[in-house]
């Protein structure tokens, strides 16, 4: 048996799948012994086992892209000590671990200090002429806009990766039994109206826009991109993510509990897909995800009449403490353009 074994053992050939995982782990510094050992035990001989991979190793090629390996991990060391410099920046400069409030901010002002510096910001006093202000409620939405058909995500509470499969929630009804699941909920996540629903549901609620103001203190009233609307009961979640541009969150009704990090700690972030992390903004799990304890993580409430600016990159948290209603704007007056040179939309 032992010869018939052998005997089979010579006469694999090495398949390019294998020399595939050769090379790779060759290339993260497995020890070579470790890969032949791997190979006879999914049935290579240690002779042919051995030829392989010391022809992986003498390969010019695996060389060559041994040495830009480390050559493009050195360029990452570097730019991550460049992040490392502004995070600690960031952490060593005067009230960072608070969200200042500033009551009407200048133009000059917000865009000096807090938009080109990449630093949140609450603004209060923009938003009291806003009609909104007085007249959204339940009733208000019932009555005027009942019968519109509009978009809205369901079945959340089913999915653990709800907000990146978003695409797969999406559900039309009216938007009086929306406001009547919203009012009669209580606590849940198990559905909410976002800016994911916005192509639909600008289309249905449009007369809503006459509510509100653009805020040309700010930003860019003849741009088409002129907000998004968030509608949702208590315990509303969006999970830390960040976003491709700067943001105002405008808070109409109820209000909501926010996290933020800063885009400089994206290190500490775990950031394994796209613009999402695991790490649960709801209770962070600092034995799973030790270096969290090393991010600079700011909280605060967003009341109705103000407005949190979340800077580009920076991760956010969200929670809806009560029934509330959101309007969202990224129409500022400079390029807010940074989606069109992003890459890592896949695993990280």
């Amino acid at each position: 048996m032992q010869h018939v074994a052998y005997a089979m053992r010579s006469k694999l050939s090495m398949s390019d799948d294998w020399r595939r995982w050769i090379a790779e782990n060759l290339m993260l510094n497995i020890p070579p012994e470790a890969v032949v050992g791997t190979l006879v035990n999914n049935g290579y001989s240690q002779q042919m086992a051995q030829q392989e991979v010391m022809a992986a190793m003498e390969s010019p090629y695996l060389t060559g892209a041994r040495q830009s390996l480390e050559r493009l991990q050195n360029r990452l060391r570097k730019r991550e000590w460049v992040l490392d410099i502004y995070r600690k920046l960031n952490q060593q400069r005067p009230g960072n671990n608070m969200i200042e409030r500033r009551h009407k901010l200048t133009r000059d002002e917000f865009y000096q200090q807090y938009y080109f510096a990449n630093r949140p910001v609450i603004i209060t006093g923009m938003m009291e002429d806003w009609p909104a202000m007085q007249k959204w409620n339940f009733d208000y939405f019932r009555q005027h806009f009942g019968d519109r058909e509009v978009e809205v995500q369901t079945g959340r509470n089913q999915d653990a990766q709800y907000e990146i499969n978003c695409t797969q929630h999406k559900q039309p009804m009216r938007f009086a039994d929306y406001v009547n699941m919203v009012e009669g909920a209580g606590k849940t996540n198990d559905f909410y109206m976002t800016a994911n629903n916005s192509s639909q549901n600008k289309t249905a609620l449009r007369d809503l826009w006459a509510d509100i103001r653009v805020i040309p203190e700010y930003l860019n009233t003849q741009s088409p991109d002129d907000g998004f609307f968030w509608f949702g009961p208590a315990g509303t979640l969006t999970p830390f993510h960040h976003d491709l541009t700067n943001n105002f969150m405008a808070q109409v009704m109820g209000s909501k509990r926010v996290l933020l990090v800063p885009a400089c700690e994206v290190a500490n972030m775990y950031n394994h897909l796209h613009c999402f992390t695991e790490v649960d903004g709801g209770a962070i799990d600092y034995a799973r995800f030790p270096q969290m304890r090393h991010a600079q993580v700011l909280e605060c409430t967003l009341s109705p009449g103000e407005i949190l600016f979340l800077p580009v990159g920076c991760w956010h948290y969200v929670e809806g403490l009560e029934p509330s209603v959101t309007m969202s704007f990224i129409n500022f007056q400079p390029d807010n353009d940074y989606a069109s040179f992003y890459s890592t939309y896949h695993q990280l």
